[in-house]
């Protein structure tokens, strides 16, 4: 079903300003034009216009961002992870688009290929299609640190093996409820966002939290 302006106005609770902005920057399909001055949008730009509200307040995405996600992946909501994972690569480094090839981030960290090699065999760090951002900067500064000073690395193999079992089965949970059709697409994908970016962090941390209180509390 085709609107109106006014209708997707209502139904969006979008400006008229913000939804030409979006048409202008390749966000929104262009409007079927039936007759001169009237301009008639896919139904399809409701969801659009809610997830990119949604996008924007709860991670903070900047239009750029979002554009890169849409291109990508047409918007099609077909039932596949890959704006999800677009979207944790933007959220998970790289959002200030500083990249380095494989040289320059070795030159850039101070570390040798080998060791380089080591930090991705054992799932510590890893190369992106566009190379390494700021992100693995930090973490491969952080290995380092950890070396040197002695930590017990079998903490992070731990972390490496329970991520790969909690993404399997993030893959499956995810994919059940994407094919769900009983939820629109946008409750869909924002819950497997929340899960994903904000619940199971939460989680992760407050036990931490907790089992750190609970260890001083004990040597009160």
């Amino acid at each position: 079903m085709a609107l109106k302006m006014k209708e997707l106005i209502a139904q969006s609770q979008e400006s008229k300003s913000t939804i030409l902005y979006y048409v202008k920057e390749g966000l929104l399909p262009a409007p079927q034009k039936s007759k001169p001055n009237v301009h008639l949008y896919d139904e399809s730009c409701v969801q659009r216009l809610r997830f990119i509200h949604y996008l924007q307040q709860n991670f903070s995405y900047t239009i750029a961002e979002i554009k890169t996600i849409f291109q990508k992946n047409q918007f099609d909501f077909d039932g596949s992870f890959e704006m999800l994972v677009d979207s944790l690569e933007l959220i998970s480094g790289g959002r200030d688009n500083v990249w380095y090839d494989r040289k320059h981030f070795l030159e850039e960290v101070g570390i040798d290929e080998e060791t380089l090699e080591g930090y991705e065999a054992k799932g510590y760090l890893f190369e992106r299609a566009k190379g390494y951002s700021n992100k693995e900067v930090q973490i491969a500064n952080t290995l380092q640190c950890s070396q040197s000073l002695g930590l017990d690395m079998t903490l992070l193999d731990d972390y490496v093996k329970d991520a790969k079992l909690l993404a399997q089965k993030e893959n499956s949970v995810g994919a059940k409820l994407l094919a769900d059709d009983t939820l629109s697409h946008n409750t869909r994908y924002e819950l497997l966002f929340d899960v994903i970016l904000k619940l199971k962090p939460y989680i992760f941390n407050m036990h931490t939290v907790q089992q750190h209180q609970h260890n001083i509390a004990k040597e009160a």
